[in-house]
């Protein structure tokens, strides 16, 4: 089990329930409802693990991969699109399911959370892979799937100021 393996394959099962709504018809509320909450819960319990178990040490050993400065440069656009995909979902929910403003929503929400895995992909994820070792990355996945186990509903989502969090984890 490896935390960067972990993250790779929630990115393509977010990906994939994003393509599952859109094959839905627009009348079948039911199963958008239940995809989405499904979508919903996972974005959330996903960012939030992340901002608990993989960025922090990211920030200690990283050093900044591809296109990337820095670790802290990597984290503090991560933190910044967590919000930003919680503010795509909060705004889903706004919406009345399977009207066109939500699927205009989760055009958004998709776009944000698109963007985002791209970059870490690229960024974080590599970075990690070049400085954590396989027995890190190992306890790290297990601490990660669990609390995604303990939350398969979700949790609360709260955005979070970057530039703080950043340095609110920055080793000393």
């Amino acid at each position: 089990m490896d935390i960067t393996q972990l993250i790779l394959d929630e990115h393509a099962e977010q990906r994939k329930l994003f393509s599952l709504i859109e094959e839905i018809d627009s009348s079948d509320k039911a199963a958008l409802g239940s995809i989405w909450n499904r979508l919903r819960g996972l974005l959330d319990a996903h960012a939030e693990a992340e901002e608990r178990f993989f960025y922090p040490r990211l920030m200690a050993i990283g050093t900044g991969a591809n296109d990337a400065d820095s670790a802290a440069d990597e984290t503090e656009d991560a933190i910044e699109d967590h919000n930003e995909i919680r503010d795509t979902a909060t705004a889903v929910d706004k919406e009345a399911v399977g009207s066109d403003a939500w699927f205009a929503a989760i055009g958004q929400c998709n776009q944000a959370n698109s963007k985002h895995m791209g970059e870490e992909e690229r960024q974080g994820l590599t970075d990690f892979r070049q400085h954590a070792s396989v027995a890190e990355r190992h306890a790290l996945g297990i601490r990660f799937a669990a609390f995604e186990a303990d939350h398969l509903t979700g949790v609360t989502p709260v955005d979070k100021d970057p530039k703080q969090w950043v340095k609110d984890h920055t080793p000393a």
